[in-house]
């Protein structure tokens, strides 16, 4: 299938470099030689596959950041994730294509599925322009100079194909995992957040109530995570607002006395100009081509409130060291042993200058991700609006889907971004399908159907809502999903209808209507058995072979037997 011949280097300069590409074990390695003059090296195709793809062949692929996924057909692409790559964070893609980023799955009608995927992210970041015609494969070196005599060893590249995309997805997951390393936590956590429900006005007074019922109610909901709000201003974490009393550490000495973990939302990367990090330490941040502190709305979004934001940079050793001591402070000083990282995609800026000029935006990322350890310690990374292969070894956790809201269209969307994601729970990081809400004024079903896809993450389990209002039958639901499985469900396909987990000896059998009309699903049985409702406990009887069940509309049902 692969052109091996088919290299190509852009850029300038570049007469004398080459790019020789070997395989090994599957896995593809490319390296890049430069026997002429430096070379300014903009990108590197590392493959050209020429394609006769039908138009209606299945199309998936995953942006570079964590809220960017795309779907649909090769014909007509479909955007699953509500900010994309190229529109909103305005990252480059060339006319006539589609670009998705780290994997990307071809499923022809009839024939086996083809996955293509890079399995690692050392220092530069690999995409893939989907041309009608043909597919390149490509790294992109962001324009560094290659100097006479040079070499870089470019990004690992993985090609398979079978009749499963789930099996697929397995297995390539394994082989990232492998440069991944172990998951540094055994589970994912549970936990309660303050944004769903209180949002950037958070107080003091509202998570203490929290506490006292989730200590007497939910104590298997563990971490108590304070988002958004806290802060005095954007950069400066150490100091809170006057929500807190100016004064955070009361809150969080309160969470611990009630047996639970406190947990703190952070957006380490970024600052305002009126912070007091940004007036006092301007030289830590990126620089534009003036050498001047970076405007981020310059080269991508700009963010969502007092902008503009600037971005520390990651390769500047003042930078490292305030990173180190925010976390270090909030882990040893606060005692927050779980930490939401937001925005962390702004570590890796695209179109900026940093302090070590010959790093890439991925190094920049990685080197302030590793002075974010050295202070968080033994503590729980979450990446939330992260880069995504980037982050492959440095966070525990990741937000695997846009922010949840109280309607049906951010349910079923958010599912499906989810769902899509499920293959890389428990092997690169445990997934956060974002809090489970159970109040407002939906209907039982649509709630339900919500419940029933955190379930099927198999990820992190954290409550959304005031706890104080909850009813007693939502305060079952929550404990019927604790303690997590770490078992995503594997769906037949990607319409995510019919899908299913086996823990030791318990098969549960996930069943999704997304439409608004009622419909029948079946599964077929693997033995005779009694069949439960996972929800409401009924029995359906002993049954085998295939069943079928009636669904209303957008409604979720989970069938269980042994």
């Amino acid at each position: 299938m692969l052109d091996l011949s088919k290299q190509i280097v852009r850029g300038t300069g570049v007469g004398g470099v080459q790019c020789q590409l070997k395989e090994k074990r599957g896995v593809y390695q490319a390296e890049l030689t430069n026997s002429g003059q430096s070379a300014k090296i903009d990108e590197v195709v590392i493959c050209d596959i020429p394609t006769h793809f039908p138009e209606e062949s299945g199309l998936y692929g995953e942006g570079f950041t964590m809220l960017s996924q795309t779907g649909g057909t090769i014909g007509h692409p479909v955007d699953i994730g509500a900010y994309t790559d190229h529109r909103h964070y305005k990252m480059p893609m060339p006319a006539e294509a589609t670009t998705v980023y780290n994997v990307l799955t071809i499923s022809p009608p009839g024939k086996p599925t083809i996955l293509m995927g890079f399995t690692t992210c050392r220092r530069f970041s690999g995409h893939f322009n989907v041309f009608r015609d043909h597919i390149e494969v490509v790294v992109d070196t962001e324009g560094l100079v290659l100097a006479p005599g040079e070499s870089w060893r470019l990004e690992d590249f993985w090609v398979d194909s079978g009749n499963s995309r789930q099996v697929l997805f397995q297995r390539f997951g394994q082989r990232v995992s492998e440069h991944a390393g172990r998951l540094r936590f055994s589970a994912p956590p549970t936990g309660w957040c303050s944004w769903q429900c209180f949002g950037p006005s958070v107080t003091a007074h509202d998570v203490q109530a929290n506490i006292e019922t989730i200590a007497k109610r939910l104590p298997d909901l563990k971490y108590i995570q304070i988002d958004d709000g806290y802060q005095a201003k954007t950069g400066d974490w150490l100091e809170t607002g006057s929500s807190f009393g100016g004064g955070i550490r009361q809150v969080l000495s309160d969470i611990r006395a009630k047996g639970l973990e406190p947990a703190i939302w952070v957006a380490p990367f970024v600052a305002t100009e009126d912070s007091r990090l940004f007036k006092d330490h301007p030289d830590w941040f990126v620089r534009d081509e003036l050498g001047k502190p970076l405007r981020s709305d310059r080269v991508t979004f700009g963010g969502w409130h007092k902008l503009p934001w600037y971005v520390l940079d990651g390769t500047h050793p003042g930078a490292q060291k305030y990173l180190t001591h925010v976390f270090r402070t909030m882990r040893e000083d606060w005692g927050c042993t779980y930490f939401k990282m937001d925005a962390i995609t702004w570590g890796a800026i695209k179109g900026g200058h940093f302090y070590d000029p010959k790093a890439t935006r991925i190094e920049a990322y990685h080197r302030g991700m590793q002075a974010i350890r050295k202070g968080a310690g033994e503590g729980f990374l979450l990446g939330c609006n992260h880069p995504l292969w980037p982050s492959i070894g440095f966070i525990d956790g990741q937000r695997s889907g846009m922010d949840i809201e109280r309607s049906w269209p951010s349910f079923s969307s958010t599912a499906k971004e989810n769902l899509s994601r499920a293959w890389q729970n428990g092997k690169l990081w445990w997934n956060d399908p974002d809090t489970l809400l159970l109040t407002g004024d939906l209907p039982a079903n649509e709630y339900q159907f919500h419940a029933t896809v955190i379930l099927a993450t198999g990820g992190l389990v954290l409550s959304g809502d005031n706890v104080p209002d909850l009813k007693q039958a939502m305060l079952k639901t929550i404990r019927k999903l604790l303690p997590p499985t770490g078992v995503a469900a594997q769906f037949q396909d990607d319409s995510f209808t019919v899908g299913e987990t086996v823990i030791h000896d318990e098969t549960r059998v996930f069943l999704l209507n997304w439409s608004d009309a009622p419909m029948t699903k079946s599964f077929h049985m693997k033995h005779r058995a009694e069949v439960t409702d996972f929800w409401n406990g009924k029995v359906l009887g002993q049954l085998a072979g295939t069943v079928t069940v009636e669904l209303a509309p957008r409604s979720a049902r989970v069938l269980v037997y042994k």
